[in-house]
């Protein structure tokens, strides 16, 4: 997305579209945009586990935005995983076992949808959903945060509208992977065994293979980074084209091209922590 100062002529931000005498302001501008995006992130974390963030006023706040972002979503969101789950895992079942190779087959419905899709899929979803919801007037109301210093005013307004985003969207993510996470482990083993209960020490055997303490641990760690990338990448966005004076030159979300990069570089790294 390119963006221009309010009053001078438009500049694109891409190298593809900038004159080589440009690349040197596109470079500067493109990190302190990520700078910027760092530092509230950054702050927004902090204020997350301070006490005095956690009065009345907030916690009702926090809890409209979680009641709003999960709790409304989940019902149909979950139906709809496990729909598409469920044609994914017959699909994996069948061709399992027309290679003769049916005993690998759960632990391939669990590493590919359980540890990788479904985290991924609840993350875009909700970046999906607040970019619908997205308000360019309620975005510049709290443009008292968008220059993040050490004023009372300042660290008031984030902790009454970032940190009860960042801590709803953060929480959507993780319920919603979560949930649906269960329902597909469900569904996996009555693909593979029915309604019969000899099964479970094979199945439980094979999905705690799977997910080991690492596993386990990074597939909590990989869910958070999502639910913070989402809460925090649009809202940062937002506030540095308040702060900066710059302006959309599309009609896009603000961000959603590097929440996007940023949760394909979470997975990458998922990925490759796991299996390189």
């Amino acid at each position: 997305m390119a963006w221009s100062k309010r009053g001078a002529s438009s500049m694109p931000a891409s190298f593809l579209y900038t004159k080589p005498a440009d690349w040197g302001r596109v470079v500067l501008r493109t990190a302190r945009s990520w700078w910027y995006m760092l530092h509230l992130t950054a702050i927004a974390l902090v204020m997350a586990f301070s006490f005095k963030s956690y009065n009345r006023g907030n916690r009702i706040v926090a809890s409209q935005f979680i009641y709003t972002s999960t709790w409304q979503v989940l019902p149909w969101f979950t139906a709809l995983a496990a729909l598409v789950s469920l044609v994914i895992i017959r699909i994996v079942v069948v061709t399992a076992l027309s290679y003769g190779l049916s005993a690998f087959a759960l632990e391939m419905v669990v590493r590919v949808l359980v540890l990788e899709l479904i985290p991924l899929t609840a993350a875009m979803f909700v970046a999906l959903r607040a970019g619908l919801a997205f308000n360019v007037g309620d975005a510049l109301a709290v443009a008292a945060a968008a220059s993040p210093d050490r004023s009372e005013k300042a660290q008031k307004r984030l902790r009454q509208d970032l940190v009860p985003q960042v801590i709803a969207n953060a929480f959507a993510v993780l319920s919603l992977a979560m949930v649906s996470s269960v329902i597909v482990l469900v569904l996996a083993y009555m693909n593979l065994y029915g309604l019969s209960r000899w099964g479970i020490a094979d199945y439980t055997r094979t999905v705690g293979r799977v997910f080991n303490p690492a596993v386990t641990i990074g597939f909590i760690a990989k869910t958070i980074c999502f639910g913070l990338a989402v809460a925090v990448i649009p809202t940062a966005a937002i506030l540095e084209m308040h702060r900066y004076g710059l302006k959309p030159s599309s009609t896009v979300q603000p961000g959603a091209v590097r929440l996007l990069f940023v949760l394909l570089l979470i997975e990458a790294a998922s990925l490759a922590v796991k299996y390189i």
